[in-house]
């Protein structure tokens, strides 16, 4: 499909070298200086997700998790899980002896150990050129001498203020005379500074050990949380091998459980069974199979994504082609099913990739969580904690249930596609639990419609909120009608879902193709 130049949009980015794709600008530049500097593209990965601590601080942090998938020509995909634990003493019983049926994403039982920057290290021993420091000091830059405040970003920070000002530390280092930034103001946020500079001279153990770990302990343990110091310092990730389906020859490639990806796998699955090319793109009915096998695969994950410590069913189970077809059995192409949904929707995450001129691939995604994560700051340090320990439950004997030392089922999900073996896509959709119905969306606008890059990214988009059927303001009256006649009850979602990033890599005429999100602040930059 080409773009029709008459009406406003965006084109694809198209470059020979190198390229980025992120959320802010400042961050996609900050990847392509580190690019054209010599570094790699995990270096430049690293470098832009730092960035976007600074300048996104309410989408993803040094608090939070970090997933990242790498391919380079010739290697099996890399894959790492740097997701937190829960606390050693935490425990199912021991909350639900306090009255609790589930973890509140406020709560201080929602907190888990930060993994990213643990992960950011072994990132770049693994696949970087430049050292930590060297990465983070653009960062350190906009936090210590201020940044402009991006359009999107003061829009979301002003829906946020109730929140913050529930906690002194998220008060003190993230509201400005009690408010939110406007667009164009120039914040700094030197506590954040400080504790970057102090990773930069000593590592990733100067989080987990010492001071920056005992503050964050006390700040958590002060509100109830049986997080310890010992839990920061004793925390791990993984390398981890990825799992993969193929949608009509293309190998969609995720990370394992405990995260999510496995759903965008199943949906494919299940989608693979219609005749999705042969539907309208922008139509009900293609809609209507897309939820539907959505609300199905979320229900599949909500029963079994866990730790992978405590799942029950194996992974090639659950990607098997001949269970899919059965679940496609289930969906009433006329009339929406009578399913029980788990998920709920909304949190901030940030998502970027980059392709570098040796070709190597870095899919990369770091997140707090919700909005500022669990809304509670480090007061020394200025570090936003994450909720992530929200998506543990407290059901007795539950796979996904709270449990000491624990990974909780987790939504950032980065994602690469390959065909015969050989990197073409790297792709990921903020957006908490929707990530994976974005990226069966996606995939399918490429593979089954010939959307560019940045078209695939601008269709609208819709997900399921118990009975509801949330959707953008971009869909066509004939879409919504269509929808509503097939029993969903459709509502407006306020803030539009998630936002994507993708470059792909065209072999044969040597360059690279990139789209950025249309409802963020950032772009697509390539040299």
């Amino acid at each position: 499909m080409s773009r029709d130049f008459h009406f406003p949009g965006r084109s694809p980015v198209i470059a020979r070298h190198g390229m980025a794709a992120t959320s802010h600008p400042l961050a996609s530049l900050a990847a392509v200086d580190t690019l054209r500097a010599g570094g790699t593209a995990a270096d430049a990965a690293v470098a832009a997700c730092a960035v976007l601590c600074v300048v996104e601080p309410h989408m993803t942090g040094i608090g939070g998790d970090c997933f990242t998938l790498v391919a380079k020509p010739g290697e099996p995909v890399w894959g790492y899980n740097g997701c937190g634990r829960s606390g050693a003493a935490a425990t199912t019983e021991k909350l639900r002896a306090q009255g609790l049926t589930s973890i509140a994403p406020d709560s201080p039982h929602a907190v888990t150990v930060p993994g990213a920057i643990e992960a950011w290290g072994n990132i770049l021993r693994t696949h970087g050129r430049f050292d930590l420091a060297r990465n983070l000091q653009t960062a350190i830059d906009y936090a210590e001498n201020g940044f402009p405040v991006a359009a999107r970003v003061a829009w979301d920070w002003a829906d946020l203020v109730p929140k913050l000002k529930k906690d002194a530390g998220a008060t003190r280092h993230y509201l400005f005379d009690g408010q939110a930034p406007k667009e164009g103001d120039v914040i700094r946020l030197p506590a954040l500074a400080k504790t970057l500079r102090a990773i930069a001279a000593n590592g990733p153990r100067a989080f987990y050990q010492g001071e920056i770990a005992d503050d964050i302990a006390a700040t958590v343990a002060a509100k109830g949380s049986l997080l310890t110091a010992a839990d920061i310092a004793a925390h791990r990730g993984d390398a981890v091998a990825p799992i993969f389906t193929n949608y009509r020859g293309l190998d969609l490639v995720e990370i394992p459980p405990n995260g999510q990806g496995i759903t965008a796998l199943l949906i494919l699955n299940i989608l693979e069974n219609f005749d999705i090319k042969a539907l309208d793109p922008l139509g009900a009915e293609r809609y209507h199979l897309m939820v539907e096998a959505a609300r199905i695969a979320y229900a599949v994950r909500d029963q079994h994504v866990s730790d992978p410590q405590t799942m029950r069913t194996q992974v090639p189970d659950l990607l098997d082609k001949g269970f899919a077809r059965k679940l496609a059995q289930k969906i009433d192409r006329n009339r929406r099913a009578d399913l029980t949904t788990l998920p709920t929707p909304g949190s901030d995450t940030i998502y970027l990739t980059v392709v570098d001129r040796d070709r190597t691939v870095v899919s990369f995604i770091n997140s707090l969580y919700s909005g500022f994560g669990v809304g509670i700051c480090t007061e020394k340090t200025g570090i936003m904690l994450n909720n992530r320990g929200a998506c543990f439950n407290l059901t007795p004997d539950h796979p996904n249930a709270l449990g000491p030392s624990k990974r909780p089922l987790h939504t950032i999900i980065p994602a690469l596609g390959l065909r015969d073996g050989r990197c073409e896509l790297s792709l990921g959709v903020m957006g908490g639990h929707y990530q994976s119905l974005g990226h069966a969306q996606m995939i399918q606008n490429i593979v089954d419609y010939g959307m560019d890059m940045q078209q695939a990214i601008d269709t609208p988009r819709l997900f399921f909120d118990g009975d509801r059927t949330t959707v953008e303001r971009g869909f066509s009256v004939a879409a919504r009608e269509g929808l509503t006649a097939r029993g969903h009850t459709l509502v407006d979602v306020k803030p539009p879902w998630g936002g994507a990033q993708i470059i792909a890599i065209d072999w044969d005429r040597g360059v690279l193709i990139g789209g950025s999100e249309s409802r963020k602040d950032g772009c697509a930059l390539g040299y």
